[in-house]
């Protein structure tokens, strides 16, 4: 199981997303945090940052932006990728600085790629929904997934692989053509548990059993 760090520097991260969001939109600079935690800066996980707004009583998506292989280090990608969740989604316009009262924030840590061999007889048993994240990539191709996506829809393994061709705009079935590449890895998610709130480690395997045994799905892929 993918863990590498623990709810103390989780918590951190997420709030340094938030801080760097902040500072992005009073500044248009980069904020350069001061005594950065060094392991941080040695590490060079693949990141991404999730932000959501709350409507009523559902959390929807605001922006997801990251690095499926790391940039830098874990601690700049973090920044950089929060700044983008927030201001470079194409899905979305940028947010302004009145909306950071009504977010939440999520920091997710992904493991290295793994590429499954290709015979896609076995992605179905391969894939764990609520344990993996997917890459799809072919020729000039790619698109990715992360795994609380699958969880938060209540997805099969099928449907997920289906899905990850649709983000990187491929047939649906990409994944049945050998020539496609698939990739696995897992995440360690930290997130604000209410709108400033603090901060907790997803666990998607008992959401899992919680989601998807009520049939709850969610309308926005990350």
């Amino acid at each position: 199981m993918f863990k590498p760090y623990s709810l103390v520097e989780g918590a951190y991260l997420v709030k340094l997303a938030r801080a760097a969001v902040e500072h992005y939109l009073k500044t248009g600079s980069i904020l350069v945090p001061e005594n950065p935690p060094d392991r941080l800066l040695q590490d060079n996980y693949g990141v991404f940052t999730t932000i959501e707004t709350l409507k009523g009583d559902k959390y929807e998506l605001r922006g997801c932006i990251g690095y499926p292989e790391g940039y830098k280090n874990t601690l700049y990608a973090t920044i950089l990728s929060a700044i983008g969740a927030c201001c470079q989604d194409p899905r979305f316009p940028a947010m302004r600085a009145e909306e950071l009262s009504q977010v939440v924030f999520e920091v997710s840590i992904l493991s290295p790629l793994t590429l499954l061999k290709p015979d896609p007889r076995k992605y179905l048993e391969q894939v764990k929904v609520g344990v993996h994240g997917l890459v799809v990539r072919r020729g000039p191709y790619a698109g990715l997934l992360l795994p609380q996506v699958a969880v938060e829809e209540c997805w099969s393994p099928e449907d997920f692989l289906t899905h990850v061709c649709i983000k990187a705009w491929l047939p649906g079935d990409c994944w049945l053509d050998r020539r496609t590449k698939i990739y696995v890895y897992e995440a360690q998610i930290f997130r604000e548990v209410s709108l400033q709130g603090d901060v907790v480690e997803r666990d998607l395997a008992a959401e899992v059993s919680a989601r998807c045994s009520q049939g709850t799905q969610r309308e926005n892929a990350r």
